[in-house]
């Protein structure tokens, strides 16, 4: 089952459920794909295929762990919790993601592979992690470890 279909799904259980905020967490991911399809629509795609979908969603979590910082600076603990509760539903429909050690493995065999001599073929290893590893591989977390990796 594709991820679209899983929002649909998880649409009707959780409105069947009467779970309002996860409802609205729902709708907000799909009007969110929605507009993406519309966006690339001159390209010739009807709708964008299940990794813009995931990367849209590691954005919409991204988004929100900031605004989770600013409201905690701003103590405002009721704005906190609306928006981790956002971000656990919007996890939901993500990959696993790799813990440390297997993040730590991806890094020296894409460095192995791309033959990474120092910090200037950064760009390359990074590009074979993308490749590789695109749903599963958080490239935040990736850049600093490939980094320091090849500055060792």
């Amino acid at each position: 089952m594709g991820l679209r279909e899983q929002f649909t799904e998880q649409m009707k259980v959780s409105m069947k459920a009467g779970t309002a905020p996860r409802t609205s967490t729902i709708r907000m991911i799909m009007a969110k794909l929605k507009d993406i399809d519309i966006a690339a629509r001159p390209k010739g795609i009807d709708k964008v295929p299940d990794e813009e979908v995931i990367a849209m969603l590691r954005g919409m979590v991204k988004s929100r762990r900031e605004s989770v910082d600013l409201y905690r600076q701003g103590n405002r603990a009721e704005l906190v919790a609306k928006e981790e509760a956002e971000i656990a539903t919007i996890e939901e429909f993500l990959p696993q993601q790799m813990d440390e050690a297997a993040m730590q493995q991806a890094v020296d065999d894409a460095v192995a592979e791309t033959g990474a001599a120092g910090i200037k073929d950064m760009g390359k290893v990074m590009a074979a992690l993308k490749t590789k590893f695109a749903a599963t591989l958080d490239m935040g977390k990736a850049g600093p470890m490939v980094k320091a990796r090849l500055s060792a």
